[in-house]
């Protein structure tokens, strides 16, 4: 890309049309750039170097208003989560109290990686109700996307852990 980079073009897309889903294609693998990418907003990472049916369902996945991460990607991620997890998660479990039982529990799914339309059936209620819980929660933890309350969801411990 002679321009900008892939980290570059994907925080212009988030600057320019805020409510579009990024999904980041990559042959990047290193920490600082996964955290990067998610950390400005992408809502899924795969490698070019991973099974090509990954592509497929990260993209469906982002269409649809979740997350992916490539497996490798998310071993990583979570490895990293779990170093100092005992100190992130009063933190975490801080910025939560204010969120009401139902947001808490649609974060939780939200943390497990569900779309909206499986955490609608799950809590028996209309996709737009959890649209609704989701925008409520991401502007009320000052979040751009549902990586990075998927990512809170997961120190506050409400995800669990196998």
């Amino acid at each position: 890309m002679p321009k900008l980079d892939g980290l570059g073009a994907a925080e212009e897309l988030r600057r320019v049309l805020p409510q579009t889903a990024v999904m980041m294609l990559t042959t990047f693998s290193e920490d600082e750039y996964i955290a990067s990418a998610l950390g400005s907003g992408a809502a899924g990472f795969v490698l070019k170097s991973g099974d090509p049916r990954e592509l497929i369902a990260g993209v469906q996945a982002v269409a649809g208003g979740g997350a992916y991460l490539s497996p490798s990607v998310a071993r990583r991620v979570i490895s990293h989560l779990g170093t100092g997890q005992l100190g992130k998660r009063a933190t975490a479990r801080a910025r939560i109290e204010g969120l009401t039982v139902r947001e808490r529990e649609v974060l939780a799914l939200v943390g497990e990686g569900l779309s909206n339309a499986e955490i609608a059936r799950r809590l028996h209620v209309v996709e737009g109700t959890v649209k609704a819980y989701v925008s409520q929660i991401l502007a009320r933890l000052d979040f751009r996307n549902r990586v990075q309350a998927a990512i809170l969801a997961y120190e506050a411990g409400l995800v669990p852990q196998t």
